[in-house]
């Protein structure tokens, strides 16, 4: 049983399914490591980068011979090696589950403020946020001084928000293809004041949560301190965006209160679920009663494809358009990957009832949002302020992907990793080596960056780092040669005890 109180069960048919994935061909066979060696190393592999849940029941020898056209004695020596390494638990006449090593890493730990670097020397890569665009900064806050007074007037809390950004944001998703009133925005401070505020409401002590595997890391912090038990729901692989079959069963099986999904240019991973994918998953949660959180922090983000790849792809309707009522889907959205992070505008659409709800319950956390933050929020959506940072961020975004992922083709070839169409971050895979290692190695050679437990439940992702693409290409390039001399540092080096993550991202 994992962190959430619920055992998944993955079937033959289904094991066989993800052993053959990416593989090519004959899939986790090898014509040069035995059939059990190659088996349990794959098997292996699926629990580590969270494909395989922690603690999921696996098929009998028997069955899982069948579905694999292999003796059972192949199964049984590959179930051997995975006890003896760790990775599996067994109790006779039970069956089998998944497991991790009791020395891997898990990113329980709180995300601690990171140090300031008074020279300058250290290359901070486990942010995925920009600085603010300068001038419009600037006109957006003297715009917000000079609409203040009727304001100031007033006792200054605003549970739901300024009306007047209430309005500016529900007309942004009507525009959008989303028909919103006033009455279905609050304002909160910034996206993760609404997860907070909405795990409050809906993700009491105890219930299930269902969310994407990997998922952004201080959201997973936040639940877990608030109580909630965890259900992983592993990406779909490459930039496919989500695994319609596995949110079906976990939907179905573990019927958790919410799910939290980040549909447009995932982070950490970037990819981006197609329409077909929202609808689905809208209608299967539907049919589970369970509400839909989603995080588009990331939605205005698009910067295309890579040059040559072909030509850009119409972006798919928001989560809530497959939601006519409101009573599935509730959408967060934020200024901070947009516009500037230290704005902390973040925001809450979802139907009247619920933001009444979340409402009232403001009155025991925060009372309200800074209302000079406000008013420049709206200044820039109704003057136009907000379609010129998105042009803003997308040009130079475009730039820094580019330069980052054309860096680390050069200097870490075996390093694997799917570009992303938008959002602001790469999934990397580090060939075999300790993204944790390398985490600690890198701080130690002046580049920052947020390994790959950070994104997971019960230590999954140890062969993964993030690398945000927030840097111009000169920048890049040297942080990547820092990274690289971290990897040779990692491979020559033979170390006993795990690497513990730290460092504040977001």
């Amino acid at each position: 049983m994992n962190a959430s109180g619920w055992t998944s069960t993955v079937g033959a048919t289904q094991l066989a399914r993800l052993l053959q994935a990416d593989g090519g061909g004959e899939g986790w066979r090898s014509p040069r490591t035995p059939a059990y060696r190659a088996l349990a190393d794959r098997v292996r592999l699926l629990v580590l980068e969270g494909r395989l849940p922690v603690a999921a029941r696996l098929p009998a020898e028997r069955e899982l011979a069948g579905a694999l056209s292999v003796s059972r004695t192949t199964i049984a020596a590959a179930f051997d090696a995975l006890r003896g390494e760790g990775f599996l638990t067994s109790r006779r006449g039970s069956g089998s589950w998944t497991a991790v090593p009791a020395g891997q890493p898990l990113p329980t730990r709180a995300l601690d403020p990171l140090p300031p670097d008074p020279t300058g020397s250290t290359i901070d890569l486990g942010c995925a946020s920009l600085p603010a665009p300068a001038g419009l900064l600037d006109r957006s806050f003297r715009a917000a001084l000079a609409d203040l007074a009727p304001s100031a007037h007033t006792h200054g809390d605003y549970p739901a928000g300024l009306p007047l950004l209430r309005e500016a944001l529900a007309a942004r998703y009507t525009a959008d293809g989303v028909p919103t009133m006033p009455e279905q925005i609050m304002v909160t401070t910034g996206a993760m004041g609404g997860v907070a505020a909405l795990c409050r409401l809906l993700a009491v002590q105890g219930e299930r949560v269902a969310v994407e595997h990997p998922s952004y890391a201080n959201v997973l912090q936040l639940m877990r301190e608030a109580g909630a038990r965890l259900v992983p729901v592993a990406m779909a692989p490459g930039p496919a965006g989500w695994d319609l079959p596995a949110w079906r069963r976990v939907l179905r099986d573990a019927a958790p209160r919410m799910a939290y999904v980040m549909p447009d240019f995932h982070n950490p991973t970037g990819a981006q679920a197609p329409e077909e994918q929202r609808r689905e998953l809208v209608a299967a949660a539907r049919g589970a009663g369970t509400v839909v959180v989603a995080d588009e922090t990331m939605r205005d983000l698009a910067i295309g494809p890579a040059p040559g790849a072909g030509p850009r792809r119409p972006e798919p309707r928001r989560l809530a358009a497959f939601d006519p009522g409101g009573s599935t889907v509730i959408t967060i959205g934020s200024a901070s990957k947009t516009f500037w992070a230290g704005m902390r505008m973040g925001w809450v659409r979802a139907a009247p009832e619920v933001i009444r709800s979340l409402v009232a319950a403001r009155a025991y956390a925060d009372l309200g949002s800074p209302v000079l933050e406000q008013l420049a929020l709206a200044w820039l959506l109704r003057e136009g302020g907000w379609q010129e940072a998105v042009a803003l961020r997308r040009a130079q975004l475009r730039e820094y992907r580019d330069a980052m992922a054309g860096a680390l083709r050069r200097e870490l070839p075996d390093w694997e990793f799917e570009l992303p169409g938008g959002g602001l971050t790469l999934w990397v895979r580090t060939a075999g080596l300790s993204g944790s290692r390398i985490a600690d190695a890198g701080e130690r050679l002046g580049v920052r960056v947020a390994s790959g437990p950070r994104f997971g439940v019960d230590g999954a992702f140890e062969g993964f780092v993030r690398l945000p693409f927030t840097v111009a290409a000169p920048v890049a390039d040297e942080a990547v040669a820092r990274l690289a001399a971290a990897a040779r540092m990692v491979s020559r080096t033979a170390v006993t005890a795990p690497a513990t993550p730290t460092g504040y991202i977001t």
